[in-house]
């Protein structure tokens, strides 16, 4: 699938907001290496599949770029997603409106609680540190979804995406994929340092109360 590619001069939020990153995800990757290690254990010891999901995703001006996840699905999730939906139209019409199913089979014991607490989005620390995500941004999406994304394309390619954002502390799996549209909306256009700040602590209430996670 080709993707509109959308360029800008500069990244979105400049020096400062890419700063800000570079302090934070080398550090955050030091600190947490012993989780993350445990953590990888875990998903390898459970089944004997591959410990980390990777996966195409669009990140700033249109292009691709390899997202990275603890994997929390049965090896074989895409086929069995496809399945899912030719069998169930509840699933289909589910997973057309919100891109995430509520209760998903696939999810492995493990993957359950690293989704609960976020643990999953560990990894894309090192998406921040090769720039091809930041702390605080939209949510990167798939490129399939740039089609029901909305006509506000061209102003989440002017970002990099986030590990977190106002979608993830606003209920997550609970809102609607149109929602996480207008909310990388709102982000983008109220901007600046402190409310990427802000965002970052309320990031760790909406992780404590694990709301909106699956």
């Amino acid at each position: 699938m080709d993707l509109p590619r959308i360029y800008s001069d500069a990244p979105f939020g400049g020096v400062v907001k890419r700063a800000l990153d570079v302090l934070i995800a080398p550090a955050a990757l030091i600190v947490l290496a012993p989780v993350m290690l445990a953590v990888a254990l875990a998903v390898k010891v459970q089944d004997g599949g591959p410990v980390l999901f990777v996966q195409r995703r669009v990140g700033r001006g249109g292009a691709e770029f390899k997202f990275l996840k603890y994997r929390t699905m049965v090896p074989d999730g895409a086929a069995l997603l496809q399945r899912l939906m030719q069998d169930n139209p509840e699933i289909a019409r589910e997973w057309r409106e919100n891109q995430k199913l509520a209760r998903d089979p696939r999810v492995t014991m493990i993957g359950g609680f690293l989704r609960r607490s976020s643990l999953d989005e560990l990894p894309q620390l090192v998406n921040v540190v090769l720039g091809d995500m930041s702390i605080v941004g939209p949510r990167p999406m798939l490129p399939e979804q740039v089609e029901v994304y909305g006509p506000v394309y061209e102003r989440y390619c002017q970002a990099r995406p986030g590990i977190t954002g106002l979608w993830q502390v606003s209920g997550r799996s609970e809102t609607s994929f149109s929602r996480r549209s207008d909310l990388d909306q709102a982000y983008l256009q109220a901007w600046s340092i402190r409310r990427d700040l802000l965002l970052i602590l309320r990031t760790f209430g909406a992780v404590l109360r694990q709301r909106g996670a699956c």
